[in-house]
C-alpha cells in the first residue's frame, strides 16, 4: 500500500537506481503517471518528458477498454474484447481519442514534440498497470520511434498483465504484484484522479527545477 502517489515514486525511484545519472529519459504516462514519473526522474537526475497513450473504451462500458492509441498512432487491441464492437465504431472511438491526445500534448506538454527515443534507454511510468493497454501502446511506441532499451517501472500491476509486459520489453520493474487485483486504486491510501492543472504545475516544477541545475 501506498500512501499516495509521491510515496510510490519515490519508493519506484529506489527500484530503478541502478539508472541515476546514466544516459536515460523517464515518459510519464498522463495523468498519474506524470507524478509517479516525476519523483522517479529527479531521484534518478535523468531527463523526464510525457507520452500521450489513451484507452480505447467499450461503447458500453467506457471503464473497461478494448485497447489504446499512443500519440504516433501506435495501438495495441485486446482481439477477445474488440470483437465486440463494430469496424465503424471502432474507428469513431479513435477519431475521439486522437482528439484528446492531441488537446493533452497542446495543453499538457504545451505543444512540443516528443523527445527523440532513437538508441535511447527509455523507462516508461505509470502511476499502476491495470488492464495495461495504455502502456502497451505506449511500448508500441517506443519501437516505432527505435528506442535503444525499453523499461516499464510502476508501483502496482496484475500479475497476469505484468508477465506479458514483461515479455514485451527488456526490462519490467513493479513494486507489487496483489493477489486480489482489481483496481491500481486498491494500492493506494490517498488517491483521486490528478486534473490537467496538477499535471501542469508538476512539469513547471521541473522546468524550474532543471533551469537551476543548469544555471
Amino acid at each position: 500500500m501506498f500512501e499516495d502517489r509521491k510515496d510510490a515514486g519515490q519508493k519506484l525511484a529506489l527500484a530503478l537506481g541502478k539508472y541515476k545519472d546514466q544516459d536515460v529519459i523517464v515518459l510519464g504516462i498522463p495523468r498519474g503517471g506524470v507524478e509517479v514519473g516525476y519523483y522517479v526522474a529527479k531521484f534518478l537526475h535523468v531527463r523526464f518528458s510525457m507520452v500521450i497513450s489513451r484507452k480505447l473504451p467499450l461503447p458500453h462500458d467506457p471503464e473497461a477498454g478494448f485497447g489504446a492509441i499512443s500519440e504516433d498512432g501506435s495501438t495495441f487491441m485486446i482481439e477477445r474484447a474488440a470483437q465486440w464492437v463494430s469496424g465503424e465504431e471502432i474507428e469513431e472511438i479513435k477519431q475521439v481519442q486522437r482528439r484528446e491526445i492531441a488537446r493533452r500534448i497542446q495543453m499538457l506538454r504545451k505543444g512540443r514534440p516528443l523527445s527523440d527515443l532513437k538508441g535511447k534507454t527509455v523507462i516508461l511510468v505509470d502511476d499502476g498497470i491495470a488492464m495495461g493497454v495504455t502502456m502497451r501502446a505506449a511500448i508500441q511506441l517506443c519501437g516505432r520511434k527505435k528506442a535503444g532499451k525499453v523499461v516499464v517501472a510502476a508501483p502496482v500491476a496484475g500479475e497476469d498483465v505484468a508477465k506479458e509486459i514483461a515479455e514485451t520489453v527488456d526490462e519490467l520493474v513493479v513494486l507489487e504484484t496483489p493477489v486480489f487485483f482489481h483496481a491500481v486504486a486498491q494500492a493506494y491510501r490517498h488517491w483521486y484522479d490528478v486534473p490537467d492543472k496538477e499535471v501542469l504545475a508538476i512539469m513547471d516544477r521541473w522546468e524550474k527545477e532543471e533551469a537551476l541545475r543548469r544555471a
